[in-house]
């Protein structure tokens, strides 16, 4: 018997009163059935879970051997049954498996550390199984952060604008009664999400990856995957289509290219969704549109996605959209209107930076009006007055408002009073509690000097496009101060080099 069997079942009361309205409103007009479809759901689990004033508390239950088959066959992703005790409540026979790409692989390789990140399914053995309402929870394991808070700060400004993201929350991960470590644990971008988010619309949900898809890049200097190609190779800053070099091919770079949805095949193969060729073809026809820049708001959900640039921007987070990886994005499309959500901001604030003498002025200063190196998708609103007005101004919220008006200092403080002893007594931590504390003070410096720039450039002392920055260097901010390394960045050991190599 599951013993949260009543929230289950106001979930499905919900899910089908909303049905219901739904059915009734058609009889009227379908603007009706868009305003009441498309109603955000409350879902008991926002505040039994992700309330961030208290550490989530999970205790993993599975047998010694399973549990260690699953760390042994890390890589294969395979699920496996345990069951899981979550804020006190019990629930039976739960999916869990580990997750990830590259930041497994690094794990994986390492034979000093078991740490990987991991994924919940409440609904894998059993259906409609939830905890609170939640069908899926990601559990990650703050791979290449030794700040351990990157992400939770990317996500607690996404929270302060008000754009569609997960949820999170810091959890005290325990396996068979036995403390494992802290980790940060999001909402997965799944079904209980979008019910939350966008209520019972039908809409279609993605998760694009153009790694080894081909395609290309715009700035060499940004390849953070490994030695740069000849500039020769580059002219006009783009490689050739089929170069096979870049990682944006098959549309997950979301730049349209013709009206073959085979040309897109990035996009469908990372479904989320069950979805078909209409729903395609709607995608394909919304990325025609954006690329000439007529009747945006007919297919963008343009002030979530200036919410979501805004904060994308402010993070410097390469290994996405704004560097040369096309991936770690979510692409919601409802009404042949598309929606970005964001993912995976353990490596933002410089993260992604491998060479240990990379220059921190990139970070700081990284350019808010030419911020994606990846994507023509957003030229078309930053080239907009209003919107890119409206832009500026979300900036102008996170630089002046968030982080100069205090607000960023309270949740470093929060946070640090909640996972400090959880770091400092972590048995599988990747980095040390020294590095820790160094790396957080490292990231506080670098997020406060990265609002001065930002502020500088919505003021115009300083650039806001990377050409005029490269013809006018003294302007920027002088981020000398700053250690990127320190912070924790990209290596295939993913965690301090001094203690694990």
């Amino acid at each position: 018997m599951i013993s949260h069997k009543n929230i289950t079942k106001v979930i499905g009361v919900l899910m089908a009163a909303a049905v219901m309205l739904c059915i009734l409103a058609m009889v009227f007009s379908r603007k009706a059935v868009e305003v009441i479809c498309s109603a955000a759901v409350a879902m008991p689990y926002e505040s039994a879970l992700f309330q961030t004033d208290e550490l989530m508390q999970i205790d993993i239950q599975m047998e010694e051997e399973e549990w260690e088959e699953m760390l042994a066959e890390a890589s294969e992703k395979e699920y496996h049954a345990c069951d899981v005790v979550i804020n006190g409540q019990k629930i039976y026979n739960v999916g869990i498996r580990t997750k990830g790409n590259t930041s497994l692989s690094a794990i994986a390789m390492n034979p000093e550390t078991e740490r990987f990140s991991l994924k919940l399914e409440f609904d894998h053995y059993v259906e409609g199984q939830t905890c609170f309402g939640l069908d899926k929870l990601i559990l990650n394991n703050n791979y290449a952060d030794a700040t351990n808070m990157k992400e939770a700060v990317v996500y607690d400004m996404y929270q302060y604008l008000g754009a569609d993201a997960s949820l999170y929350n810091y959890a005290r991960i325990a396996v068979n009664g036995e403390y494992w470590g802290v980790y940060l644990a999001l909402e997965a971008v799944e079904e209980s999400f979008m019910l939350r988010n966008y209520g019972t619309e039908d809409g279609a949900l993605y998760k694009p990856d153009g790694m080894n898809m081909g395609g290309g890049f715009k700035r060499d200097k940004d390849f953070d995957g490994g030695p740069p190609p000849d500039r020769e190779d580059f002219a006009g800053g783009h490689p050739e289509p089929g170069s096979g070099f870049g990682m944006g091919g098959s549309g997950a770079d979301l730049n349209y290219t013709d009206d073959d949805p085979d040309s897109y095949s990035a996009i469908w193969e990372g479904e989320v969704t069950d979805t078909g060729e209409q729903d395609h073809r709607r995608v394909v026809t919304a990325l025609k549109n954006i690329s000439d820049g007529t009747d945006l708001e007919e297919y963008l959900d343009v002030d979530n996605i200036l919410k979501y640039m805004a904060v994308h921007t402010f993070s410097v987070n390469m290994d996405s959209l704004s560097g040369n990886m096309a991936h770690n994005y979510y692409l919601y499309e409802h009404g042949g209107r598309l929606n970005i959500l964001p993912w995976d901001y353990n490596l933002s604030f410089g993260g992604m930076n491998m060479e240990p003498d990379s220059d921190a002025s990139e970070v700081v200063n990284d350019a808010v009006d030419s911020p994606f190196e990846m994507t023509e998708f957003f030229d078309a609103l930053l080239e907009n007055e209003d919107y890119l007005s409206r832009y500026h101004a979300y900036l102008q919220q996170l630089s002046q408002e968030y982080i100069l008006g205090g607000k960023f200092e309270e949740v470093c403080e929060r946070i640090r009073s909640q996972i400090d002893v959880l770091v400092e007594t972590d048995p599988t931590a990747l980095y040390s509690y020294e590095e820790y504390e160094a790396g957080v003070e490292m990231l506080y410096q670098t997020v406060m000097l990265r609002a001065e720039s930002i502020k500088g450039q919505l003021e115009g002392t300083i650039p806001s496009t990377d050409e005029g920055q490269r013809a006018n260097p003294d302007t920027l901010v002088d981020a000398s101060v700053i250690d990127i390394a320190i912070m924790g960045v990209f290596d295939m050991a993913g965690g301090s080099k001094d203690r694990i190599h």
